[in-house]
């Protein structure tokens, strides 16, 4: 059963983060709000989020202070940040949200449309690479498992090595029809530069899978690293 992404919601204003949750209500993932900066870095402590939209002007620590904060984490370094403000002071003050490490920069009013897509973009990025971790997962079981069997029970090592073939097959293939809608589409360079991310991480994992097949050389691969 595949679980739900989890979008972090942060403004001060109660109207705002409603708005935002009837807005985004449609792509049926889990919504979290928070009102302030500290409270968004509280739950960033324990929970995993697809994407955090973050208002620019709160009382007390703002929203590049927020940001900041969030990209010196390791845990929450590379959560796409799309900044949220209702005031425009030029480039400058663009360029700032950019500089914080936010990948997108929307005024309000915003369109709707617009905002639940780019939402999407990065929530489908997400469930793709919580897939590609199961996979990963699966293999270094199958490898323990290959390791601890003997040459009797070959057998059982062999089925589950083609049925983690056939499991990562779906995610290239979803993966691949992601990248293509993503250049149909002229997203955001920093959503292509994630999916390119995952199609790299996706070619390590097959490689791993294809070194385990009967006749290609002894020994057990090292499994790709997920970061």
């Amino acid at each position: 059963m595949v679980q739900k992404a989890k979008i972090l919601l942060v403004d001060d204003r109660p109207e705002n983060l409603l708005a935002l949750e009837a807005i985004l209500s449609a792509l049926d993932q889990t919504l979290v709000r928070a009102s302030s900066g500290e409270e968004a870095l509280k739950a960033l402590l324990t929970d995993d989020f697809a994407v955090i939209l973050l208002d620019v002007q709160m009382p007390g620590m703002d929203g590049f202070e927020t940001a900041a904060h969030i990209k010196r984490r390791e845990r929450t370094r590379d959560i796409p940040i799309i900044f949220l403000t209702a005031i425009n002071h030029g480039p400058h003050h663009t360029f700032r949200g950019y500089a914080a490490g936010a990948v997108d920069y929307i005024s309000k009013p915003f369109d709707p449309w617009v905002l639940r897509a780019k939402v999407s973009v990065f929530v489908e990025l997400y469930m793709k690479n919580c897939q590609l971790r199961e996979q990963a997962a699966l293999l270094r079981l199958q490898l323990e498992g290959t390791d601890k069997s003997s040459a009797g029970d070959a057998k059982e090592p062999a089925g589950l090595l083609a049925e983690l073939s056939a499991r990562l097959a779906a995610v290239e293939e979803q993966a691949e029809a992601l990248s293509k809608q993503l250049d149909d589409e002229s997203a955001d360079a920093a959503a292509v530069a994630t999916a390119a991310h995952l199609e790299r991480k996706l070619t390590g994992l097959r490689r791993a899978l294809d070194a385990l097949e009967p006749g290609t050389g002894s020994g057990a691969p090292s499994v790709p690293s997920q970061n």
